[in-house]
Formats: structure tokens, sequence, C-alpha cells
């Protein structure tokens, strides 16, 4: 069946033409522990203001029967049900049939490989919650939905509003859940399953987490730190909103066989991923933090106050993105949140914004399929950035005050940029007319450098289309002292136009262009200082003041103005004198990204020696040990430098599977160890460590057999792909991979047919980055010219990337 995704204008009418009053949303789960039909009846009262017009409800799913005001209806057609002859007031109801769902769009059942035991969860993002019920599926036809779960006896059942009623109904119990407050489609969920469950109050709210019963262990060991950030978030998004979370249960289910994370309200799915099976470093909590807190900006930024279509999904996204970061930053323990945003997602922001996906952060989305392919980095690290420069721009305190003044404004309903926008110019003298046009409506990167003149300084600021945006930010100036660089003085400069004089004091050794990170643009030192610029990076003072030398260093290296050489002598400097842990996991891993993957092969071996004796020497202290033995696992030379690897892992698993990856790049045979590890390893998905070993194997019949489970089976975790691909597309088996190749360019027509999440996943890991020839970006672009929208931005986006390497190999 042909299924047509929903456009503007079509959105623009439905909304015109009806009021939702309320969905009620029957489930029956009861068959799953055996087999895997899953059935749903949506019954929709809703009114229409032009009684006797035609509109149509969205149903993918297969019908088993369906009537309006007790009439019988015809099935769907292109994934839509005709409605004519409407009344004034309405009943739709509509029953539908999942035969397996573990393989449907929109829901899961998953069967624990650790002990049999089975789970089901619910996803549904734009386009989606159509496949598993009939709705009006758009973002502005909010309404409030009434669950009623039929599910096994022994079976816990989750949604967004708690407190259900709970009644034997045979063998098994049914869940009647209250109403909640009007939401969209996409933000509704039903997590079920046989859930270890652990219960604290925080906040003012009673907060719940759940994880599948073989991993309570693990959300035992996280649940403190879990509670704590989750009771922080609340607390502070209550206070800078003016509004707090006002459901008093808040849950957070960690799910088998879930993609990334979903800010469903009140009920947030999470893949169980994030329950690290190795004990956290500093850095992945540090990233989980901002995950979490993202999700719970959600509740205010996309569910209270929605958007009204799918050209301001990045409002959403890079609000709750920067609002971690601003919590995290101001309530919690990882005070480097602003730094590690800048070491990770905002590092790949200005790559993708200087490449050919980039897009306006506000941009016209025609229908649904066109806003499934902009969650990407410009959304959400971008897009964050500049609302951090947005408050740097009117201030903190006019900032919170503009939130709190929308959120009262447009809570249950929906809300537009130009919204947020007058609300926030309300509480301050700046004209936001030109800055909302610079930032919001321009593709591209602001170029910032500085100029010297005898002793006059100027800024000269480049903006994508000549001008540039305006904005403010600092420039630090640097002096060398006893042990390090001392900053003498910290200019703050507004951008006005291209060319902004400066009074900067003269001699100094570092002159450090956007210090503080406040702006989002790519920078440069100044000429006298370029040369001694990647080795003085270790010289500064902060991790943050490091953090914007090394985002200056990447950007030169990703246009071509520095060498891999140069970029790994910066990190590597930076690495060993780094204070925060929060930053050397991420920049420790780009060194070695950088050394093996865009260093030319005549150097590649030397450049990942210095990365390995980095390495080994942070690996004498105790807090960094894991972190500094991940990258030597990566970069270690040859097998005496495995064997010590694997002596100074000791019982820790996780670095015994990544040593025996290393050791089977090396050309060792390591089947009995893996086999003696995989009897040790208690992770009920050990065997994809296993399977990464086998991709590592430079051996074709091997590389086969891992690419037949990555793409014929693909029985991998989505989590976990990136882990296997990594190892498939190892350097040094350029001739080996010129086969898997071509079958990639074989498959790409097929990806798009995967669905949302796992089309989106395979694209970005899949891809290859070594056995390419000649021609291979054209064949890609060609290719996606034909996808899907989401698959062609990630192909177009990924090629970009290769490309670059390419010309920083040669």
């Amino acid at each position: 069946m042909a299924v047509l995704s929903l456009t503007r204008a079509e959105a623009e009418e439905r909304a015109r033409l009806l009021t939702i009053q309320r969905y009620d949303v029957a489930v029956d789960l009861t068959d799953l522990p055996t087999g895997t039909r899953v059935v749903c009846t949506s019954t929709i009262a809703f009114s229409c203001h032009e009684p006797g017009a035609t509109t149509f409800a969205d149903c993918v799913a297969e019908i088993e029967s369906a009537t309006l005001n007790g009439v019988a209806l015809p099935g769907a057609v292109d994934g839509r049900i005709v409605l004519s002859g409407l009344a004034a007031d309405n009943v739709l109801e509509v029953t539908t049939v999942i035969a397996d769902s573990t393989a449907a769009q929109g829901v899961r059942k998953a069967v624990d490989p650790a002990d049999g035991r089975v789970y089901f969860w619910t996803d549904l993002p734009p386009d989606v919650t159509r496949y598993v019920w009939a709705c009006f599926d758009q973002p502005d036809l909010k309404a409030p939905h009434a669950f009623t779960v039929t599910a096994p006896a022994e079976w816990l059942v989750l949604t967004n509003s708690g407190d259900p009623a709970v009644e034997s109904a045979g063998e098994a119990r049914r869940w009647t859940f209250p109403p909640t407050p009007p939401l969209s489609t996409y933000n509704l969920v039903i997590n079920a399953g046989p859930y270890y469950e652990l219960r604290r109050e925080g906040a003012g709210h009673d907060l719940g987490l759940f994880a599948r019963q073989s991993l309570a262990p693990i959300l035992d060991r996280d649940a403190e730190e879990l509670f704590t950030l989750t009771t922080q978030g609340h607390e502070f998004f209550a206070e800078v909103f003016g509004m707090p979370f006002p459901q008093r249960k808040y849950d957070q289910v960690f799910a088998p066989e879930f993609a990334g994370a979903m800010e469903n309200y009140g009920c947030i799915t999470w893949m169980d991923w994030f329950l690290r099976r190795s004990t956290p470093t500093k850095a992945e909590w540090d990233l989980f933090s901002r995950y979490l807190l993202h999700e719970l900006a959600h509740q205010w930024f996309g569910n209270i106050v929605t958007m009204r279509w799918w050209d301001d999904l990045w409002l959403n996204e890079a609000f709750a993105e920067f609002a971690s970061n601003w919590a995290a930053v101001r309530v919690t323990s990882y005070s480097d949140a602003w730094a590690a945003h800048l070491a990770g997602e905002k590092l790949k922001a200005y790559l993708v914004d200087q490449g050919p996906t980039t897009h306006p952060i506000r941009q016209p989305v025609n229908d649904v399929a066109e806003g499934a392919a902009t969650f990407d980095a410009i959304t959400y690290p971008k897009g964050a950035s500049v609302l951090q420069q947005l408050m740097t721009y009117v201030g903190e305190t006019a900032f919170s005050q503009g939130l709190t003044k929308y959120f009262a404004e447009h809570a249950w309903s929906n809300a537009t940029l130009e919204d947020l926008i007058t609300a926030i110019a309300g509480e301050t003298d700046r004209d936001l007319t030109r800055w909302s046009a610079g930032w919001l409506d321009e593709a591209g990167t602001d170029r910032l450098t500085l100029e010297q003149d005898d002793d006059a300084w100027t800024l000269v600021a480049e903006g994508p289309n000549g001008e540039p945006r305006p904005q403010v930010l600092a420039v630090g100036v640097y002096q060398r002292g006893p042990g390090a660089l001392e900053r003498i003085a910290l200019v703050e400069v507004e951008v006005t136009g291209r060319r902004t004089p400066l009074e900067l004091p003269a001699g100094a050794d570092l002159y450090l262009v956007n210090d503080e990170d406040l702006t989002f643009a790519s920078t440069r030192p100044d000429a006298n200082t370029r040369d001694g610029f990647f080795e003085d990076a270790a010289g500064l003072p902060t991790p943050l003041s490091r953090a914007v030398a090394v985002a200056t260093a990447w950007d030169m290296l990703i246009t071509g103005e520095a060498t891999a050489g140069e970029a790994v002598r910066c990190l590597t400097g930076v690495v060993t004198v780094e204070t925060s842990e929060s930053l050397i996991e991420p920049h420790l891993n780009r060194a070695v990204d950088v050394a093996l993957l865009w260093s030319p092969e005549s150097v590649r071996d030397e450049l990942a020696a210095e990365v390995a004796a980095s390495c080994r020497a942070l690996a004498a202290n105790p807090r960094l040990r894991k972190v500094a033995l991940r990258g030597f696992a990566r970069t270690a030379a040859d097998l005496d430098s495995v064997a010590w690897l694997q002596s100074e892992a000791g019982d820790d698993v996780d670095l015994q599977w990544r040593a025996l990856i290393r050791k089977a790049q090396l050309k060792a045979d390591t089947t009995a160890e893996v086999r003696a590890l995989l009897a040790r390893d208690q992770d009920p998905e050990a065997w994809v460590s296993e399977l990464t070993v086998r991709a590592a194997i430079p051996e074709h019949d091997e590389k086969q057999a891992v690419w037949e489970r990555l793409v014929t089976e693909q029985d991998v975790p989505l989590g976990s792909l990136h882990q296997v691909t990594a190892a498939f597309w190892s350097p040094g088996q350029d001739e080996l991979l010129k086969p898997f190749v071509a079958k990639f360019l074989e498959l790409v027509p097929e990806i798009s047919t995967w669905g949302q999440m796992a089309a989106t996943t395979y694209t970005r890991t899949l891809i290859p980055v070594f056995g390419v020839g000649e021609g291979f970006a054209e064949k890609i672009q060609a290719l996606a010219a034909d996808a899907e929208p989401v698959v062609r931005a990630n192909l177009l986006e990924k090629t970009d990337l290769l490309t670059r390497m390419l010309r920083a190999r040669a």
C-alpha cells in the first residue's frame, strides 16, 4: 500500500475544520508472551466546524473494523480513512491489528536473551502513530488521551498518565489510565512488561525508574545519580520556566531494543544501552546527564507547548538541547556541560553547517517526511548554541522572564517561533528582528578572524552570504606565565558589521577568538600566532578555553587549513593537561579518530603511536585509567602492547573485549580468548561484543558473515550498531573492504524501506570509511537523489565527511 505523508496545506485545512475532544485507546497485549499480535481500538470524539464536510483520519495499520457515527467505513487508501458527511459532533472508532509486533513500525515486542522475558514498547515520532492506531496525526490537533491496556497478569503497564485502575480480566489484567492533558499524537507511549521498578520522591514528584529484570543490578548501581539528576532538573526548570511540571508521576523506562530516547509526556523511554554494562566514566555520565535533562526539558518545550507545524521542530529540539546544558551547569555536578557540548555535539554541527546538507535552522517543511529529515546537527547542537547566543545577547534574566511569559500564555496549546521571540523581546530593549532573521533563516557558519596592523587590532567577521550575523562574543588575551598561559584580558565584542576595531593588549602570546564559547562561529588565530597555536592550546588555563582552541584546530582540519598531525598534537597536548574528566574522553576519542581516520597512511602509525603514548601516560592516573586504556585499545601498535593492555584491564570485561578487537585487527587468532570471555561476560548482549571482534578480523569470510548479521538478519540492536561497524571498516584493510563498499551501494535503495529509525541509524553507521575509490561520492549522490529525505540527508552528510577525510589523507 502506498502511504502519503501529510502536507502542511492538508494539516492547516484539517486544523481549521476539526477540534478533537478526546481519544480513548484500548490496546490488547495478551497475545505477546507466545505470539506477536497486538490489537488497538481507537475511539476519537471530535467536532466539525462545517457539518457536511469531508476530511480524513490517518491509519496505516491493518484495519479490522471502522465506523463513523456508527456507520461502517471502507478501509484506508494510501494510509487515509476518508470521513465524509461529517456531523457537528462525531465519533470515529477504528480497530487495528498489528500481526507481527517484532518487525512493525511504532511498536516492538522484545525478548530479553538473558531470561526469555518479553517486553513491549511503542515509539511514535512524527508520522508513526498512524502505523499503530487511527488518529489525526499532526501536532496542532492536541487532545486528551485515555488508555486502557489489557496485558499479561505479571506485567506492569506504563503510559503518559499515572495512577491507573487495575482489575482482573480473565488470566490477564486490565489497566485503565486517567486521561492525559491535551497532547499531540507524537507525545504518547505505552511501555509494558515484567519490569524491575524503583521509585523515589523528588521535587514534589513521584519519580520512577524501570529496566528489564536482567539489568536490575545495573539500575540499582545508577539509580541514585538518575534520581538526583531528575530532581535537580525538575527544580531548575520549574524556576526558570515559571511553571512546575504539572503531573505528579514522572517515569523513565530503559527498554530493550529501543533506539535513542523519546520525550513522551510523563514517561520517557530510553534504549537500555544507556545503562552502561561497564561502570560509566565521568564523560559518559556527563553526556547522559544532558540527555536526561534534554528529555525532561521537552515536557515544557514540545509537550506542554507544542509547535504548530514541523518547520518549528528545531525549536523543540534546540531548546531542549540548550536547556539541558543550562541546567547541567547551573544545578548539577556536571558544571563543564557547555565545554563538553562544544567538544562533542557542537563540533559535529560546525562540520555539517559547512557541508552540502546545511540548511537554515528554521526552514519551510512541506510535509512530515521532510520534517523527519531535519533531526540533525543543525537542529540540535547548532540550534542550542544559537539559543545560548540569544541568552547572551539579551541577558539571562530577560531570557528567563520571556520564557515564563511564553509558557503562561501558550500552555497546552500550539505556538510558533514568533510567539517565543515576541515573549523574549518584550523583556529587552534589543531589536530581535534582525537577530532572528540572521540566525534562524540563514544557513552556514560565520567566520571570525583577528587581523593586526602594527598595534591596531580588527575582528573580521564574514557571514555565509557576506554580512555577519549580529552577535556578542569575547576575545581572550593570554600571556605566558611561569607554568602556563594566563589570561590578562577578556574583551567583549559586539559584531554589527564586517570589521570591528578592538583594543587588545599588544605582544601577548595567544589571542583566543570566541573565548568562553558564547557564539556559533568558525574562528581562526591571527597569522602571527598561527603556527604555535596548536601546541599553545595546552597552556590555556580552563577546560572551556582549551575546548575553544580544540574547536579551532578541528575546524581548520575539516576545511583543509591544518594537517592531521597538527590536530593530533593539539589534542594530545590538551589531553595531557586537561583537568575536566568530562572533556578528557571526548578529546581523546577525537585524537584517536584523527590519527586513524584523517591521517595519510604514511604517518598513520606515527600519529597513532603519539596518541597511544598519551594514553599510556594517562593510565597512571587511577581516575583516568579506564578512559586512557580505552584509547590505547584502539591505537596499540603490536601484540606486545595488547598483552600489556590485557594485563592492565584485569577483571574489566569491557576493556578485555576492546583488547580482543585490537588483537583481531593485528591478525592474531582470538578464537579461544573470545570463547572464554563470552563465558565470563554477564551482559545479555555479550554476543554483540563477540560479533565486533569478528568484524575486526581481516579475512573475507569473517567480513561476509558479519555483513550477513548486520544487513540480512538485522539482529544487532541499533544502539550497538556503531561499535560493530566501526570495527568492520577498520583502517589498513582497504583491499579487503572494497567488495563491501559495492555491497553498500547496492543496499542504499533498500534502506529507505526499513523504517525511520533503522534507516537513519544504518545510513549513519554502515557507510564505508575505508576501501572507497574514485567516484564513490558521485555514486552516493546519485543514489541519494532517489532516497527518502532522512536517508538522503544522512548519505550526503556522511559522504561529505568522508570526502574531507580523504582530502586530509591525501
